[in-house]
């Protein structure tokens, strides 16, 4: 079992950069593929960003490369994702989430075991 919990979500200014953590629980966290979704309100849950086990993979949606950084430490049960120039498009609830399921399925919800609750990110003037 792996507990998740975000924290760093906020109203940012576009153009601005933001920071979120997710705080794991659980001795299984370091065997797990970690990655980002957000869900905006009347849309589907869409892939972000994932880092492999051991930190040697990572991968973004397209919109978020260059501006995204993911990141783990598996020594402390973290993860984390860098968030710079941000636009009014990345407003949405984020969550991360952690699975056992092949790299090749990262960019899927429903690889994906556990989830954080969430937390938003709003990007206005």
């Amino acid at each position: 079992q792996v507990q998740l919990v975000e924290s760093g979500g906020g109203l940012v200014q576009p153009g601005g950069p933001l920071r979120l953590s997710c705080a794991a629980s659980g001795r299984t966290f370091s065997s797990n593929t970690v990655g980002w979704f957000r869900q905006a309100p009347g849309t589907a849950r869409e892939f972000v960003a994932a880092i492999s086990i051991r930190g040697s993979m990572t991968d973004y949606q397209d919109s978020v490369k260059g501006r995204f950084t993911i990141s783990r430490d598996n020594t402390k049960n973290t993860m984390s994702l860098q968030m710079n120039n941000l636009n009014p498009e990345d407003t949405a609830v984020y969550y991360c989430s952690a699975g056992r399921s092949p790299w090749v399925l990262r960019t899927a919800p429903s690889s994906y075991d556990y989830w954080g609750q969430g937390t938003q990110v709003t990007v206005s003037s």
